[in-house]
């Protein structure tokens, strides 16, 4: 029989990646506390940890994949808008820019945990103040780091992607993959 496979997230960009992996994970939402100060990679391994060992201890014979993303811009860390103004003064700075995306994945089972991080460059193409407007007005960006999701509207304005796009919608799925094969996990 096949250990069950839990995603500590609710998600549904990580869960619909896990399912084109092929993956028949449950989602569980992680009542564990984010901390927003850190180095980076660091910060972004930490929560993810974070995530995944505190539903595991809930079920210590299951894999647990918790996983955290950031934005990094100019050093500065940008997380999930606090609204609407918060979204458009975020996209303003990255519009015409680079910034690295990282994402903290680990894979937890009973007392052990695993844990590693994706990274990726994103260049946007320069931007009106109309159209981060609208796109602000769509929604879509205050629930996401750096306050786009790359799998929608904002994919018209990505010039350049070096690294894994997975990993900029939330879960770098080679990452992933790897790991899960590392801890003896099988799904195929």
């Amino acid at each position: 029989m096949r250990s069950r496979l839990i995603l500590a997230s609710s998600s549904p960009r990580r869960w619909e990646l896990l399912r084109a992996m092929g993956l028949d994970a449950e989602q569980i939402t992680s009542s564990a506390v984010e901390i927003s100060d850190g180095e980076p990679r660091w910060l972004a391994m930490e929560n993810a940890r974070r995530k995944a060992v505190s539903v595991s201890a809930d079920d210590p014979d299951a894999f647990v994949l918790g996983a955290d993303t950031i934005v990094v811009f100019g050093g500065a860390i940008l997380g999930k808008p606090i609204d609407e103004d918060d979204a458009a003064r975020m996209l303003g700075m990255l519009q015409g820019c680079e910034h690295e995306v990282i994402t903290g994945v680990c894979l937890a089972r009973g007392k052990s945990s695993d844990t590693r991080f994706g990274r990726s460059s994103v260049r946007f193409a320069s931007m009106t103040e109309r159209e981060i407007r609208a796109y602000v007005a769509t929604g879509d960006p205050l629930d996401k780091a750096g306050a786009y999701g790359i799998q929608g509207m904002m994919r018209m304005y990505v010039e350049e992607i070096r690294g894994s796009y997975d990993n900029v919608m939330g879960m770098p799925t080679a990452l992933a993959r790897r790991m899960l094969l590392d801890a003896g996990y099988e799904w195929i």
